[in-house]
């Protein structure tokens, strides 16, 4: 994709949604598949899980339920498997076997360029806010050691923090205000999965996904990513050029 050719999705972007600029001071990031190699750790976990309790699965969809939380996820298989919602009791109880398998499967890999983009955006005089449908401590508790100096509480939305969680855009809507207060046109987010996409843009945000998983570059496109990349260390490379153009571009 060419200069010319990214400077018009930026314009056609500003004009969807009535900006005359950009005027970016945050990043907004999503976790699991952007900065952990967490994924395939969290399918496995999730079906296992449901297998013991006898619910029928398929590895593949916990990809496509990627940022909702734990009790959404499973309240969506007890509806389309048993016809009714879980209870808080038995909720309570699956969350902790997912887990508890999580954090015996996750390796605690971290995606190689997330640490160099973080660092980036700090450069950039620009504030990196993280943005997960996550309630796994065994991650948002490393993120300092693996990020350090990137993220503070104050600029962490995870699960515990909404009442909606992905694809509504309250994570999102949130994470604005972590970072200021802001407007959607102050901000850009990376993201990895169609649920989080979905949900940047019901925010109004310009949203750049890494695609990092089995899904395709279509159905990112389709939850309104305006870019798809595949890598961080693809996003690094071209991350200068991007906020320059987000610096630049306007609408008369």
């Amino acid at each position: 994709m060419n200069r010319q050719e990214l400077i018009s999705i930026f314009e056609t972007f500003l004009r969807k949604h009535n900006y005359t600029r950009f005027d970016l001071k945050a990043v907004l990031f999503d976790m699991d598949g952007v900065l952990y190699d967490s994924m395939p750790a969290h399918a496995k976990s999730w079906k296992q899980t449901m297998d013991e309790i006898g619910i029928n699965n398929s590895p593949e969809e916990f990809y496509l339920h990627e940022g909702r939380t734990g009790e959404s996820t499973i309240n969506i298989l007890f509806q389309r498997e048993l016809g009714r919602k879980a209870s808080k009791e038995e909720i309570e109880k699956i969350y902790a076997r997912k887990t508890e398998l999580f954090t015996r499967y996750n390796e605690g890999k971290t995606i190689p360029g997330a640490k160099e983009v973080l660092e980036l955006v700090k450069r950039k005089g620009l504030t990196p806010v993280l943005v997960t449908g996550s309630g796994q401590p065994s991650l948002i508790d490393k993120l300092n050691d693996n990020f350090p100096g990137i993220f503070s509480r104050d600029t962490m939305v995870t699960a515990f923090d909404v009442k909606k969680g992905k694809p509504h855009p309250e994570p999102f809507l949130m994470g604005l205000e972590k970072a200021g207060n802001l407007k959607p046109n102050q901000a850009i987010v990376i993201e990895n999965a169609p649920l989080g996409t979905e949900a940047a843009t019901k925010a109004g945000i310009f949203t750049i996904d890494v695609n990092t998983g089995p899904l395709s570059d279509e159905m990112l496109k389709k939850s309104g990513a305006q870019i798809v990349l595949h890598s961080m260390k693809e996003l690094e490379e071209n991350l200068p050029d991007l906020l320059e153009i987000a610096r630049v571009v306007k609408i008369e």
